[in-house]
């Protein structure tokens, strides 16, 4: 499977932006952003022509690294919305918020989206009581996300637990620290999706 082998930190210097890739290191001065708020390689100081194409493949650039997706898993998802009732934009954020890997992030089993990835990958969690291990698994209304016995004296998930910046649990969620297992209460409303992402400009640069 194809993925992104290159440093994190220069994903958020290209979109100017914490994608909040790196668990704790994002929240410390040795944050790319704070230390070299300007792109990678030789032409990153140099201001970047603006156009309207600029601004919507940026916007989408970054929403795929902030879920790390490539091309075509996220063209994918944005067909699906578009099929779906209701907004576009809307049902695309609700598709990405309720993979596996992102609401594993989401409950505070991990620091980051990647690190949570890995966990599902390694066969660390389950749905239902059943194991899971495919990060794109997308949860449903009612299903219980837990970490499963064998895998709940790992460091890397005590580290993510008492973590100072562990992000706050959404409200269609519920979480059980001591059993490390947590809840879909709905699927999300785009009002309880706290990421910065314009997702109309995506809508409008597929439908070109």
């Amino acid at each position: 499977m194809a993925r992104y082998t290159g440093a994190d930190c220069r994903l958020c210097r290209r979109e100017g932006a914490k994608l909040f890739l790196k668990g704790d290191r994002c929240y410390s001065d040795k944050c790319a952003i704070e230390r070299r708020d300007y792109p990678p390689g030789d032409a990153g100081k140099k201001r970047p022509k603006e156009s309207e194409y600029r601004t919507q493949l940026r916007e989408k650039q970054k929403t795929k690294r902030i879920y790390g997706l490539l091309e075509k898993q996220f063209r994918g998802y944005y067909e699906l919305a578009n099929r779906q009732t209701g907004i576009t934009g809307d049902n695309l954020l609700r598709i990405l918020e309720s993979r596996l890997d992102n609401v594993v992030y989401r409950l505070g089993f991990a620091k980051s989206r990647d690190e949570a990835r890995q966990q599902v990958r390694h066969g660390h969690i389950s749905v239902n009581g059943r194991r899971v291990d495919i990060p794109s698994y997308r949860v449903k209304t009612g299903d219980l996300v837990a970490v499963l016995p064998k895998a709940r004296e790992l460091l890397v998930i005590k580290s993510a637990l008492i973590s100072s910046e562990r992000t706050e649990v959404p409200q269609w969620l519920e979480v059980d620290i001591e059993k490390l297992q947590g809840s879909v209460l709905s699927l999300p409303e785009r009002s309880q999706i706290d990421l910065d992402i314009r997702e109309q400009l995506i809508v409008e640069l597929y439908s070109k």
